[in-house]
């Protein structure tokens, strides 16, 4: 076949992978997209390093309705132990980061409250063991506990450890603080000014109903990388979002762990709290109406199985009983392992500004349970090529590229990956731009994409015209190794 492109593998940078690939390893939706090498570890939710092998088992069970829980062994604690997981066969490479709710848990604990300076210093020795391990630097996922319990002066002194050993410092922003818009990215900015850390803010994202809230977050990007501070950002090109369900409970529900965020949500008056709250904070209640909105993307028992794909609105209505109350006995039923997906609105001009600006890359912030997870996870790089690089002519090919495979090679430090030179080692995608395209939509998000003809990871095909070889020749990256 002539006039095929012939690529560095792709990179994704932001994957919540890090225990469904050890369950799969195939891993044929992002083979399939081009994808080599890949990013665990992301939104403060790695799973390691842990001291405990029950804070582990804990932990996999509250970020279940993220990466799923299957029915592996839990048999590691330390970064090097975790990636040695990887070395034993898997689709694609995969690198990690710590998330600091790991870090929180080990030298904290579960709840809510300031960490003090001995419980910092424990996070930093941490940080630099697990770097020395292998992590690639830490990430934040500031709307999730435990993580989101840290002030910004103990992510300062992490980062701080992060930038002596030459790291990556990868957020996603606390997006309830201050004015709800900038002021969360002025804090990523500030940790990253005070602790000299490199940052990388994943799946870049305003509101939309914000008058020009687009450009007021561009022009405060721009300002600050002008002022010296070493910043990069990943976008994924969906509409459609999707996490954990849990994301809607406020933080005081979720303190002490799982078992803690179970126990509230069956009390009576946890629940009465939670709808004051609601009422104190917006006399409008614009929870309820989001909730029509807000569909269920994967439950893991069978007694709901039914109301995959179905709003929470439509739950509670179909039962006959208040959202909040439909919404908690849910969780409960699924031991909190719920997922959701959620369309904020047309990607329109917010979509183009971050995928066209020059600190941008891509992060397919990709999730693999229930029937109905957001496309993104199974068409983000080959809808890029497919409809903004051939379609509406958004990028050259040639920009694409590179912000698929060197630019985030650089930014994480690869310095074997990411071009086509001798002596790197071989990781290759070969596509036909004139078919490449996702097939993934909201309606049938599992469908892979077509025109990605064949794959190289670590010199071992894994694709051939289109269709898996049965190798699998990933493994895991160490930072300063690879």
């Amino acid at each position: 076949m002539s006039g095929l492109v012939v690529a560095p593998g792709f990179i994704d940078m932001h994957s919540h992978t890090g225990l469904t690939i050890l369950d799969e390893p195939q891993h044929s939706p992002k083979l399939t997209q081009g994808v080599t090498t890949e990013l665990v570890g992301v939104d403060g939710l790695s799973y390691a390093p842990f001291e405990t092998s029950k804070d582990l088992e804990l932990f996999a069970r509250m970020n279940a309705g993220l990466d799923g829980l299957p029915e592996i062994a839990f048999d590691w604690g330390s970064v090097d132990s975790y990636l040695r997981r990887f070395d034993v066969g898997v689709g694609v490479n995969v690198a990690m980061l710590m998330g600091n709710s790991a870090l929180r848990i080990a030298a904290v604990g579960w709840d809510e409250g300031e960490a003090s300076a001995e419980q910092i210093a424990t996070m930093r020795r941490l940080v630099g063991r697990g770097m020395r391990e292998g992590a690639f630097g830490i990430s934040t996922g500031l709307d999730y506990p435990p993580g989101s319990y840290a002030s910004t002066d103990e992510l300062v002194e992490l980062c701080r450890e992060v930038y002596g050993l030459g790291g990556l410092y990868h957020t996603h922003v606390r997006y309830w603080l201050g004015d709800r818009h900038l002021d969360p990215f002025k804090e990523a900015f500030e940790i990253s000014e005070r602790s000299g850390a490199r940052l990388h803010v994943t799946h870049m994202y305003t509101r939309d109903y914000i008058p020009d809230g687009v450009g007021a977050l561009v022009g405060l990007l721009d300002e600050t990388y002008a002022g010296g501070v070493d910043v990069s950002f990943d976008v994924y090109p969906f509409e459609w979002t999707g996490t954990r369900s849990t994301i809607y409970l406020p933080q005081w529900i979720q303190s002490g762990g799982p078992d803690e965020t179970l126990r509230r949500l069956a009390d009576p008056e946890c629940r009465r709290r939670f709808v004051q709250d609601l009422t104190d904070a917006d006399p409008r209640d614009s929870w309820r109406t989001q909730m029509d909105y807000v569909f269920v993307g994967y439950l893991a028992g069978g007694k709901n199985e039914k109301f995959e794909s179905w709003t929470l609105g439509e739950i509670a209505r179909y039962r006959g009983v208040d959202v909040v109350d439909a919404f908690f006995d849910l969780l409960i039923d699924e031991d909190l392992r719920v997922a959701e997906v959620l369309s904020p609105g047309p990607p329109g001009n917010r979509l183009q500004t971050f995928l066209t600006h020059p600190l941008g890359m891509i992060g397919t912030d990709a999730m693999y349970l229930g029937d109905r997870p957001s496309p993104r996870s199974y068409g983000s790089f080959t809808r890029i090529l497919g409809e903004f690089v051939r379609g509406d002519s958004m990028m050259p090919l040639r920009e694409a590229i590179r912000r698929f495979t060197s630019y985030p090679a650089q930014r994480l430090g690869l310095k074997q990956r990411g071009m086509l030179r001798d002596g790197l080692v071989a990781d290759v995608t070969v596509f036909d731009p004139a078919t490449v395209r996702s097939n993934a939509t909201h309606a049938h998000p599992r469908t892979e994409s077509t025109g990605i003809e064949h794959v190289f990871v670590n010199g071992e095909q894994v694709l051939r015209d289109g269709a898996l070889s049965g190798r699998l020749a990933g493994r895991a990256l160490r930072f300063g190794n690879d």
